[in-house]
């Protein structure tokens, strides 16, 4: 089985400029997941999917392959994730090369590690699933959130079903972003990730964080360092 690892990496980010190459404790945020992907040893072929020729130069710096760029289209603010997924696998089926399996690993994602992604994969081959999705329990209940009117009244703001001891509650998840396992036939083919034969794989919320703003970088350098200090407890 012929195993892809593709980060996608696109150099237009509005919120946080250039946030994909941004220092994270001295390395380029992208250099983590190229990192993590290297260290499982799961991969044929760890793809950098960038339009931005400084960004390739960084990814092949830290042992990515980028033998082409992005187009226009597919780096558009309007093309989605999948739609430059697509073009990656095309370009290699151009060169003769197919994949069986593709993992995303989102850039955004620092904190996931070698041995999530590895865990993540022994699901798929385990359950012989469709996709495998990332995903972390939530900080908390959305049954404590709803709409609020223009008056800011509370009146009914809080479900019935919340009015017990927080421990009763049911456990809600959400999906983190850092790690999607599905096989390309499957993906090419129906583009669900979400149907009867894809399965979570749940990852802790210190490894779950999402860089997206200024703020998360500060989170994640964090949660680094604490990771470092009770790595061996």
């Amino acid at each position: 089985m012929k195993n892809i690892a593709i980060i996608p990496a696109r150099s237009g980010s509005k919120g946080l400029k250039d946030k994909n190459i941004k220092k994270l404790n001295g390395k380029p945020l992208m250099a983590y997941s190229i990192e993590a992907a290297k260290e499982s040893k799961l991969y044929d072929c760890i793809h950098v999917s960038t339009d931005s020729k400084q960004y390739a130069d960084i990814a092949v710096q830290y042992g990515a392959e980028v033998p082409f760029l992005r187009t226009k289209e597919t780096a558009s603010d309007t093309a989605s994730t999948w739609d430059a997924i697509k073009f990656v696998l095309e370009e290699y089926r151009k060169q003769g090369k197919n994949f069986d399996v593709l993992t995303v690993l989102q850039p955004t994602s620092p904190l996931r590690t070698a041995k999530d992604i590895q865990k993540a994969y022994e699901i798929f081959i385990q359950k012989e699933a469709d996709s495998v999705v990332g995903m972390c329990e939530m900080e908390h209940s959305p049954l404590w959130s709803n709409v609020l009117p223009e008056d800011g009244c509370l009146n009914g703001f809080l479900k019935e079903e919340v009015n017990r001891p927080r421990q009763k509650l049911s456990g809600y998840y959400r999906i983190n972003g850092a790690i999607y396992i599905v096989d390309v036939n499957f993906l090419l083919k129906n583009g669900n990730l979400y149907g009867e034969h894809g399965y979570a794989y749940i990852m802790p919320k210190e490894c779950s964080v999402d860089i997206d703003e200024e703020i998360d970088f500060a989170k994640a350098e964090f949660l680094m360092e604490w990771r470092d200090k009770n790595a061996g407890i």
